[in-house]
């Protein structure tokens, strides 16, 4: 039967939409609760929706009864304190599952080509049913930083870099292409994730914001660019002899974030 999917993720696996052009309070993502939750590079979480309301962030399928991620929980206190944020995930009217906001430190190129991941958005998910693909809404304004994009994590050609100026949004099939985030600066970057269900009513939200399946690549000096693929071959190949030593096959590069 397969999955229902998104017609305008079909050729490249993303969509850049309009750039969101309303002010937002800081405190909106500054005075939640966040917890230490890792994944790609030096990372917390604030979730606002988890499997059932609490602050927590672990993968549906983690919890009992296991399931996929889908039908989250909003969480009260979070959403008092971020209702913009809420509103924001909730406008498509899409199934929402986990939705949160990450807070990433500052990191090179060369970080984010070894952070590079696939999540594990649809383990349990019905065939038949909505893919669960991801929406990323950037809150700060990180003029210099980079969405990353491969099918191939570490094959270079026809990698997609994204600008995450504030109001930067795109929506991606994270279990699909490899990604994260390149974050130079001096501050945190903050940005608003949430996992919606594939559907028509994605697809209708995809439609009002103009989302377009191609956009120029940030433009990088090659000599970063060849730094970075160097120095993420040097760490995998690092990693992989640490787990070959120890006896043990490498840890999946898939992510539960």
């Amino acid at each position: 039967m397969g999955y229902i999917k998104s017609a305008a993720l079909e050729e490249t696996g993303y969509v850049v939409l309009d750039s969101y052009n309303r002010e937002l309070d800081p405190k909106e993502w500054l005075d939640i609760e966040y917890n230490d939750w890792k994944s790609s590079g030096d990372t917390r979480f604030a979730p606002l929706a988890s499997a059932f309301g609490d602050i927590e962030c672990n993968g549906f399928w983690n919890h009992k009864p296991p399931r996929t991620d889908k039908d989250g929980v909003w969480i009260d206190s979070q959403v008092e304190k971020a209702p913009e944020l809420t509103r924001r995930a909730q406008e498509p009217g899409a199934n929402v599952g986990r939705c949160r906001v990450i807070e990433l430190q500052p990191n090179t190129y060369a970080d984010c080509l070894y952070n590079l991941h696939q999540d594990d958005n649809n383990r349990l998910n019905p065939d038949g049913t909505g893919w669960v693909v991801r929406g990323f809404f950037n809150l700060t304004d990180d003029k210099d930083s980079y969405f990353v994009l491969r099918h191939n994590r570490t094959d270079p050609e026809g990698e997609v870099r994204i600008a995450l100026p504030a109001g930067a949004q795109l929506i991606v099939d994270t279990q699909r292409l490899w990604h994260a985030a390149t974050h130079p600066g001096d501050e945190a970057r903050y940005c608003l994730i949430t996992s919606w269900t594939s559907g028509p009513e994605l697809d209708a939200y995809i439609e009002k914001y103009n989302g377009v399946s191609h956009v120029e690549s940030v433009d990088v000096p090659q000599d970063v660019l060849d730094a970075g693929q160097a120095e993420q071959s040097r760490r995998l190949a690092a990693r992989a002899a640490y787990y070959a030593a120890k006896g043990q096959a490498e840890k999946t590069a898939m992510s539960e974030a």
